[in-house]
């Protein structure tokens, strides 16, 4: 008879071309005792040597297919539609990206009785208040956060086995598709441009491949609930970017400071916000890295 400690623990990755998904497919792909299969919009996988398929979440019958097909033991939900001001313009895409398509994969999660670990926001906070805990009360203000907490709700009334990670500024070293903060601001400096940086907005800025560690963990516990996964220091988006001068010796003179009202973004922001980790850190024994720590491996995996 076969131990079942021999048994590998089948993961689906969706959204796997997106920045976490990247990290989270090259990670498990080095798991022994996982069978991995990745799937995203796109047409071309971005992680080698991984089965990979199509899937629009959107599409109910093909998130079926896939998920009946592969039948996983955990899903990992990564996809979104992240962008904050177009979801104030294109609510219907955003609600059914957002919201629709997380209701297919709970559907077909809880059909086959997969754990479905499913990514948030701190953007379903109002920002007065923060940072938050995961037993505070939401209150989005902009579109946005009103889609990532009605898939919060859609997940919890489904009654599949759930994790819900809510992180908030994610950063990381992605070789494939948008820069990220970091490297945003590190491409516009070394290039000696000029950039406005909003001085009152507050964050814990999060490294995905901590966010990948506490994912491994909410694996390996089979732990449900939510978890705040986050960095360890709550700094404004104007410190942040000065930090990224100052570790990569580019002119934080170019750093110009600007008020989020000055900036006129079409959608709200949270001000005050932030997450508080105590649980995380308490139930997965989460030990996000240090500013500099993070710093470093970008620096190394990105030869910048």
């Amino acid at each position: 008879m076969i131990q079942s400690d021999f048994i590998k623990k089948r993961i689906l990755i969706v959204g796997s071309n997106g920045m976490l998904g990247q990290r989270l497919a090259r990670w498990f792909s080095n798991d022994s005792g996982c069978e991995l299969l990745c799937a995203s919009l796109e047409n071309c996988s971005l992680i080698e040597n991984v089965e990979y398929h199509i899937l629009d979440i959107t599409n109910k019958s093909s998130v079926k297919e896939i998920v009946l097909k592969f039948f996983p033991d955990f899903i990992i939900s990564t996809a979104a539609f992240t962008n904050v001001d177009q979801s104030e313009i294109e609510r219907e895409k955003a609600w059914k990206i957002n919201v629709n398509g997380v209701e297919n994969l709970a559907l077909y999660s809880w059909t086959i009785d997969a754990h479905l670990i499913h990514m948030s926001s701190d953007y379903i906070f109002d920002g007065k208040n923060g940072p938050y805990s995961e037993a505070d009360k939401p209150n989005p203000i902009n579109y946005y956060g009103r889609t990532k907490l009605a898939s919060e709700n859609s997940i919890k009334s489904s009654g599949v086995r759930n994790s819900i990670i809510r992180s908030n500024v994610l950063y990381g070293p992605t070789k494939s598709g948008r820069p990220d903060f970091v490297k945003w601001v590190f491409n516009s400096l070394t290039q000696n441009k000029e950039i406005q940086i909003v001085s009152d907005q507050y964050n814990n800025p999060t490294f995905i491949d901590d966010i990948v560690t506490a994912i491994d963990k909410i694996i390996s516990y089979k732990k449900e609930g939510i978890f705040n996964i986050a960095g360890n220091e709550i700094i404004s988006r104007l410190d942040f970017a000065r930090r990224i001068a100052k570790y990569f010796k580019l002119n934080s003179d170019l750093i110009k400071p600007i008020t989020t009202l000055e900036f006129n973004q079409l959608a709200q922001r949270p001000l005050k916000s932030g997450l508080i980790t105590l649980k995380a850190q308490t139930e997965l024994n989460y030990k996000p890295k240090s500013l500099s720590e993070t710093f470093q491996v970008i620096k190394k995996e990105l030869d910048l």
